[in-house]
This record gives C-alpha cells, sequence and structure tokens, in this order.
C-alpha cells in the first residue's frame, strides 16, 4: 500500500474512532459521505477496528466499546483528571533515579510530576522529546539536558515524526520513564496517536530498563494505536486503586508494582 494511501486510512479510520467516543454510534452511510469513500470501504474500516476490540459492529454502523481512549486531550486537560494520585505517583518514581544516570522521559502529566521531585539530583543526563519537561529542567543545574529534533504535537507538547525518530537512535539509556493513555494488563500499552506509539516504541527500545507511569484510571483501556506488550515493561508505578486482577497479571509477567 502506498505511504499516502496508508496514511489517509489510519487518519479516516482514527477519525471514525474520535465519533465514536462522542456519539456513541456511527453509520456506513453517513461516514462514506463524509469521508467520500464507499460504504464498502468504511465497512472495511470497521471490521478491522473491530478486529483490534476498538468498537462493535451493529446493524449499518457500529457502537462504542467501553474501556477505550479516544480523544487526543491536551496536555492541560490532562493535568485535571487524578491529581492527586500522579502527584504521588511522580514522587515515588523520582525516588527511581540516581545521580549520573542517562535517563529517557516521555511527555505527559505524569512524568512532569516525577521532575519536579528532583530537586537534588546530580549529574543527571536526561533526554526528552516533551517540551513540558525541557521546560521544567532547563535550569536545573544538576541536569544535562537532551532534545531531539522533530515536529512539534501541540496536544502532548511532544517532538514526533522521522527526525525525532532518527535523532532517539543515536541513543542508549539506563532508564525510560513512561506515559500512557491506555493500559489492557492482558495486551500492553496503547495511545490515541500513532506517532506517539512509534516514538514510544523506539523509546522502549533503546532502554534498559522500561518503567511506565499510570495511574489506576489509564488501566483496563485501549486505544487506536498500540505500543507494546506488557512483558516489555519492567516496572509500573501506580496508585492504590490498582485492581488486585491486574496487580496479578503484571506480577504473573515479571513486572514490578510500586504502589504509590
Amino acid at each position: 500500500m502506498p505511504i499516502n494511501t496508508r496514511n489517509s486510512t489510519v487518519s479516516r479510520r482514527n477519525e471514525i474512532l474520535n465519533a465514536i467516543n462522542s456519539e456513541g454510534q456511527v453509520y456506513v452511510d453517513e461516514l462514506s459521505a463524509k469521508f467520500g469513500v464507499s460504504e464498502v470501504t468504511i465497512r472495511n474500516d470497521l471490521d478491522q477496528l473491530e478486529q483490534k476490540s476498538l468498537l462493535i459492529r451493529a446493524r449499518g454502523g457500529a457502537m462504542k466499546i467501553e474501556g477505550r481512549v479516544g480523544v487526543d486531550y491536551n496536555l492541560s486537560e490532562k493535568d485535571k483528571i487524578n491529581y492527586q494520585e500522579k502527584v504521588r505517583i511522580g514522587r515515588a518514581a523520582a525516588k527511581l533515579i540516581k545521580n549520573s544516570e542517562i535517563v529517557l522521559i516521555d511527555s505527559g502529566t505524569t512524568t512532569a510530576e516525577m521532575v519536579k521531585n528532583l530537586t537534588d539530583i546530580e549529574d543527571l543526563t536526561v533526554i526528552t522529546n516533551a517540551l513540558n519537561i525541557a521546560t521544567l529542567l532547563i535550569s536545573h543545574p544538576g541536569v544535562n539536558l537532551t532534545i531531539p529534533g522533530g515536529y512539534l504535537r501541540k496536544n502532548s507538547q511532544s517532538l514526533v515524526g522521522p527526525l525525532a525518530e532518527r535523532s532517539l537512535k543515536n541513543f542508549y539509556v539506563d532508564k525510560a520513564f513512561l506515559g500512557v493513555d491506555g493500559f489492557d494488563t492482558k495486551t500492553g500499552l496503547y495511545t490515541p496517536n500513532i506517532e506517539e506509539a512509534h516514538i514510544n516504541e523506539l523509546m522502549i527500545e533503546i532502554a534498559n530498563e522500561v518503567i511506565l507511569l499510570a495511574d489506576s484510571s489509564k488501566f483496563k483501556k485501549k486505544s487506536f494505536a498500540f505500543i507494546c506488550p506488557i512483558d516489555k515493561i519492567d516496572i509500573v508505578v501506580t496508585d492504590d486503586k490498582l485492581s488486585d486482577d491486574d496487580r496479578k497479571r503484571l506480577e504473573d509477567a515479571g513486572v514490578k508494582v510500586i504502589i504509590a
């Protein structure tokens, strides 16, 4: 499939998921008219998305499936959700960072809470594609800051795309700290944006240890773009509302769980 065709298909399916999330249900004939494609194409889109457990097919269209992250919220909106849990998670995660390490920090409100607690750190090298993280660390005397290239996604304030990916391939880090939009312990990590998923995959590849920061509201949720299965994660830092079944599934997979 040509790249431009593949990208248009991905974009259309992402818009379909966002429409389902906001309206609860969509219809084949209306989607066909909206996107200027055949009803056969729309039915194929819905079938493919149903196979990924992202919607439920219904007569003439599809319906929303509970436990899916569809909206790509900006950071100011995310910051209001489960704020106290994020503060505790950030404080606990900061204790995992040692002097003189090389760490990679993903964009997000929970990772931002973590860097706020790095007040006494010394000789720390931080690689981040997130402008909100860079802003918090830019004047820190004990942090050596590296920001890879890329183009800016305003919602997440992160640098993504081929340039960012090529830059990250030049590094190897002790630890990668990731945020996440959806986390199903049966399948893995998810985000609404495919570019974010690509950059997160690469972050995982270049890290010796992968640490996920996720409050309990992120669990039992999926989204459009798959990042990785749970066996790629070493540590999960979360809050005390984590369900017993999710905790057991993580620990059975060899993932260390830290409750903040």
